[in-house]
């Protein structure tokens, strides 16, 4: 059994194996996740799928904090070693570096990368997360591709962390079809009504989602769920 906590946006956390996960921290920034106290967020491991501003504002303060390994592409790894941080796995997709709780296999994305101060974030990732407690995929900032097809190959899934708001990324009915390419019947959807081009309509996305024979599940900032 996996913990996880949603603090808004595309920022999360999955406890397994004693460790706790956490992904893409935006919440100082994000004016929706005020009730959140960035300063008391805990993380074992620190996941980074880009260099937009948006997944990775709070990830020097946390990472100089709890002293967590940062785990990101590249040329975002680079960056935030010239921030300070000493503890970083800069890995490219493909990459697989193995932890107490288990296996992190960095995967393609379609989108964009560029770091707070302008210069080239290199490649966009998600994450496919194999543990003992169970597996799970993270998409990151992406379009629907047909290289999501491999994860169900690679490994059966729990769930899937799917950006749903569109404009930027997909929408929820692209995220439906990568939950079909990545064999997951329980979706849930973030990067979503931070903004205003993303604010979506829940009930019709939770709708289209039924239809679809899934479970979309839209968490309050805050709020933990057992998975």
């Amino acid at each position: 059994m996996m913990q996880f906590t949603y603090y808004g946006h595309a920022c999360f956390a999955v406890e397994t194996g004693g460790q706790t996960l956490l992904f893409d921290p935006f919440i100082t920034l994000n004016p929706l996740a005020k009730s959140i106290d960035a300063s008391k967020v805990r993380a074992d491991v620190i996941l980074v799928s880009h260099g937009h501003n948006d997944h990775l504002a709070d990830a020097v303060a946390i990472a100089q904090r709890t002293g967590a390994p940062v785990v990101a592409p590249y040329e975002v790894g680079n960056w935030l070693e010239n921030q300070g941080i000493d503890n970083v796995q800069s890995i490219n997709p493909g990459g697989t570096p193995e932890f107490k709780f288990g296996r992190v296999k960095m995967t393609a994305a379609i989108h964009s990368s560029s770091l707070p101060d302008g210069s080239y974030g290199g490649n966009p990732t998600g994450f496919l997360v194999m543990t003992n407690e169970g597996n799970f995929y993270y998409a990151g900032d992406t379009a629907l591709t047909y290289d999501m097809k491999l994860v169900r190959e690679w490994t059966k899934l729990d769930f899937a962390v799917l950006p749903i708001g569109g404009y930027f990324t997909m929408g929820i009915d692209d995220a439906i079809r990568a939950a079909d390419f990545v064999g997951a019947t329980k979706i849930i959807g973030v990067h979503y009504d931070t903004f205003p081009p993303i604010q979506i309509d829940h009930d019709e996305a939770q709708g289209r989602a039924r239809q679809a024979g899934k479970e979309l599940l839209l968490l309050k900032i805050g709020e933990t769920i057992e998975l």
